[in-house]
C-alpha cells in the first residue's frame, strides 16, 4: 500500500492524468454524429446519470482545456446534447446523417475560405516585395 505523502500524490497525480485522457477522448466522440446516434439508439441519453455527466463535461469548453481538443466541433455538440429534444431526435439515423453533412458542408466551406485568404495574403506580400524594391 503506499503510505507516504509523495506515493499518494504520485497515484493521485496517475489518476488525473488518466481521467483527462479518457474524458478528453470521449468528449471529441461526440463530434462524430454517428456515435452520437449508436447512443441515442441504446438509451444512453435518457439515463439521467449520463446526461449529468454531459452537464458536468461542459468544463470543457474552457480555454485551458478546450485548447487540447483537435475537433473543436465536439463543443458545439457537446452544447446541443444539453437539450433532451436534441438527444430525443438522435435516435433517428436520418437526423444523424443530416448532421454529417451538414459537418462536411461547413469543413468545404471553411477549407475554400481559408485558402482564400491564404492567396490574398501571399498576393499582399508579393506586392509590398515589389514596391519596396
Amino acid at each position: 500500500a503506499c503510505r507516504s505523502l509523495k506515493c499518494r500524490r504520485q497515484t493521485y497525480d496517475a489518476g488525473n492524468r488518466l481521467r483527462f485522457q479518457l474524458e478528453l477522448e470521449f468528449v471529441q466522440c461526440l463530434a462524430n454524429p454517428n456515435y452520437l446516434n449508436f447512443l441515442a439508439q441504446r438509451g444512453y441519453f435518457k439515463d439521467k446519470a449520463f446526461v449529468n455527466y454531459l452537464k458536468y463535461l461542459l468544463y470543457w469548453k474552457e480555454p485551458e482545456y478546450a485548447k487540447y481538443l483537435k475537433y473543436p466541433q465536439c463543443l458545439h455538440m457537446l452544447e446541443l446534447l444539453q437539450y433532451e429534444h436534441f438527444r430525443k431526435e438522435l435516435v433517428n439515423a436520418q437526423c444523424a446523417k443530416f448532421i454529417d453533412e451538414q459537418q462536411i458542408l461547413h469543413w468545404q466551406h471553411y477549407s475554400r475560405k481559408r485558402m482564400r485568404l491564404q492567396q490574398a495574403l501571399a498576393e499582399q506580400q508579393q506586392q509590398n516585395n515589389t514596391s519596396g524594391k
